[in-house]
């Protein structure tokens, strides 16, 4: 039994379906009953930070994809760096093989908002948990069908990227890569960091966009600590904006600029390019708020 944590996100669901048509035991955890019946898998009600509930969850399982969202943290404490760590001790005493954990692209120790916390779970689940594997994926191409990337209510790109390159992925993708590794127990004690086929500069990302849903959207650079105080006047916690804008600034060095070949590597396929990402979702993308006039 595959036990999968985040199963109604952006990446979940396409990991669910993965491992149904490969014919696999799987078990969602949600939050929301209708939305794990809607899955089309067993499922499990419960929250992370119910133990009682993820223990039940856990019963009969064999390995664990761990996805959870929440990096702002509540009352000085960081809840997903607490949830995941909780997650992967129950799994451990609950015997599990392997734990897939979802990463982000190039954590370390002491990094802004996610990248510090996914290193902290990393370095937990290296040395207490169960055998594991790390997916550590750039950003996301569904980022723009979320609202995530930065888009403001006239319909334009705005960001501190600079001239500096992203190598977004479909979460189709990551999905796939995790499903490869969830079916066979394959990769432990490896970390896979996953990209798309190539690097786009936000000019060209706002350029490509405009050619998809048929009218002009522009991309805005400012510099990091102007886009933070843009941030703050949107009523974004001041720290929080300031940790933002050092990301991106780390985007403008070039630091996300990288590809691998780790998705044909574990599913035998290239991984899905911008242009047919968008394709795929014109219809979304034409409809979605943040992009309308």
């Amino acid at each position: 039994m595959i036990l999968v944590t985040g199963a109604t996100g952006s990446i979940g669901r396409h990991l669910v379906r993965e491992l149904l048509e490969r014919d696999l035991p799987v078990r969602a955890f949600v939050r929301d009953a209708a939305k794990g019946r809607a899955l089309g898998c067993e499922f499990a009600v419960g929250d992370l930070d119910d133990l009682s509930s993820l223990a039940t969850a856990l019963k009969g399982v064999d390995r664990v994809f761990l996805n959870t969202g929440g990096v702002v943290p509540v009352d000085g404490e960081q809840p997903m760096v607490r949830q995941q760590r909780t997650a992967i001790d129950l799994a451990r005493e609950a015997g599990v093989s392997q734990v897939v954990k979802l990463s982000v692209w190039q954590p370390g120790p002491g990094g802004k908002l996610s990248v510090g916390a996914h290193w902290a779970i990393e370095r937990h689940l290296k040395e207490s948990g169960p055998p594991w594997t790390i997916l550590q994926p750039n950003a996301f191409m569904q980022n723009f069908l979320t609202g995530q990337a930065a888009f403001t209510m006239n319909g334009d790109l705005h960001g501190a990227y600079g001239d500096g390159r992203m190598s977004y992925i479909d979460c189709a993708d990551i999905a796939a890569c995790a499903a490869r590794l969830l079916a066979d127990g394959g990769g432990i004690g490896e970390t896979y960091a996953l990209s798309g086929p190539e690097a786009l500069d936000h000019h060209t990302v706002a350029a490509r966009l405009s050619a998809t849903i048929g009218r002009t959207v522009r991309y805005v650079d400012h510099a990091p600590e102007e886009f933070a105080s843009i941030l703050t006047a949107q009523g974004v916690p001041a720290w929080f904006a300031a940790d933002a804008a050092a990301l991106y600034a780390d985007t403008a060095a070039g630091q996300l600029a990288a590809t691998t070949s780790a998705v044909r590597d574990l599913t035998g396929r290239d991984p899905r390019t911008f242009d047919e990402f968008l394709m795929a979702n014109r219809d979304r993308l034409r409809a979605a708020t943040h992009l309308g006039r």
